[in-house]
Order: C-alpha cells, then structure tokens, then sequence
C-alpha cells in the first residue's frame, strides 16, 4: 500500500523545526512577527538576548525611540507569545 504523497512545504517545516536552535533569541524571532505587530516587525528585528535582555535592531533611529517607548508592553506581548516570563527588558539599537 503506498501512502499519498505530502505537499513539499510540510516536509519543510518539519524539517525547518529540527534545525532552528533552541535558544531563546530562536524563540523570540519565531513569534516576533505574531507579538510586535505587521509595522514593527517590518523595522526592527531581533538580534541578540543575553541573561533576559532583548537587543533588537531597528532601521532607524526614530523606531529604536519609539520601541523603547513601547519597550514594557513589548515585553508583555513577547513573554505572553512565549508562554512564559523570559524577557524582562528590550534594547533598541539602530544598525
């Protein structure tokens, strides 16, 4: 008995999930784009965590500001995407 065959991209995703690393930074940039929002995710990425400290970098100064404004909500959002309390500050940089 042959099995039907699956559509490419569900052999991809599987195996696209094997090879991300299991960091919290992987984390982050998994769900950024479901917890920041369509605008902020379009400027700014994630690019560094360390002991807790999100280091995002964004591509110009104004949105490095205006996410610092948001940074407490920011975090809110991630954390609860995440399903647990493993951001505690963001870092906005320009790069």
């Amino acid at each position: 008995m042959r099995i039907a065959p699956r559509p490419l991209s569900t052999a991809l995703e599987a195996l696209t999930a094997t090879l991300a690393p299991a960091t919290t930074l992987a984390h982050v940039q998994e769900i950024w784009e479901g917890a920041a929002g369509a605008a902020i995710s379009a400027a700014a990425r994630p690019t560094a965590e360390r002991n807790g400290v999100l280091t995002v970098t964004c591509v110009a100064a104004v949105w490095a500001q205006e996410l610092d404004l948001m940074s407490d909500e920011l975090v809110l959002r991630l954390n609860d995407a995440l399903g647990e309390r493993v951001i505690r500050e963001l870092r906005c940089r320009t790069g």
